[in-house]
């Protein structure tokens, strides 16, 4: 070959990273998270070969002794569909069930699907910074107050429907989608594959910042039409110390 090829880093996909403790069980009692919908090994983001091995790992090793050890000594109580918190999760999804459906806007979940897609790429993208997040975080809730008043997803909830599926999960990418950029404008400096334009060494390395962000961040929603708040948790490290990444 002659020329060489350009590749372009990008994300491979957002999935999972909810808490577990050593034994895979959520904060909630008697709830487990099992393969890639946990954090325990991968995070939020890994590649599908990562993912598999995860599955396989928790699903084989793990759970069958974790879920048998809480199952025989957790008295666990009868729950019914009348629980009421059954009835709010019941409620709560028929509620946006129906308010997707009476929309009848002129504008296709696809069609927001990419616009969301393309200002997270120019915005917050592998490289990023201030004034480009800035920009996304400006254009995500004016695209997210169209999607609720000009969206059209075809058929009805009484059968198995895929573009009202569809629709509910971009109603959730504007959430998340809102939320990345808000961490990635939060956290100013470089790390890892978060490379902020303004913090580059001068061989163009990410150039980390542990005096101010030797952390790990939490948000914590707060609801519909509220802003999330962040919460820290210092990071201490004893044995190995964060150094700066070089390919040189």
């Amino acid at each position: 070959y002659t020329v060489p090829m350009r590749i372009y880093p990008a994300m491979h996909y957002t999935m999972g990273g909810l808490w577990v403790d050593y034994r895979l069980m959520s904060t909630i009692p008697g709830l487990f998270i099992i393969g890639e919908a946990n954090f325990s090994d991968h995070g939020a983001n890994r590649l599908g070969a990562s993912a598999l091995m995860q599955g396989l790992a928790d699903g084989y090793f793990i759970a069958p002794y974790t879920v048998g050890d809480y199952l025989a000594s957790a008295k666990l109580e009868k729950v019914t569909q009348s629980h009421p918190a059954c009835r709010q999760a019941e409620d709560g999804v028929s509620s946006m069930t129906r308010s997707l459906l009476a929309i009848k806007g002129k504008r296709t979940v696809d069609s927001f699907h990419r616009e969301l897609g393309q200002v997270m790429w120019e915005g917050c993208g592998m490289a990023r910074n201030a004034e480009g997040l800035a920009k996304a975080l400006a254009r995500i809730p004016e695209l997210r107050e169209e999607y609720w008043r000009n969206v059209n997803v075809l058929g009805s909830g009484e059968e198995f429907n895929q573009c009202l599926e569809r629709a509910g999960r971009v109603a959730d990418f504007f959430e998340l989608a809102e939320l990345i950029c808000l961490d990635a404008l939060a956290r100013d400096e470089s790390c890892g594959c978060h490379l902020r334009e303004e913090h580059q060494t001068p061989d163009g390395e990410a150039l980390r910042n542990d005096q101010d962000y030797s952390h790990t961040a939490v948000w914590e929603y707060k609801g519909a039409g509220r802003s999330p708040e962040r919460h820290i948790e210092p990071l201490k490290f004893e044995y190995v110390a964060p150094a700066q990444r070089s390919y040189k």
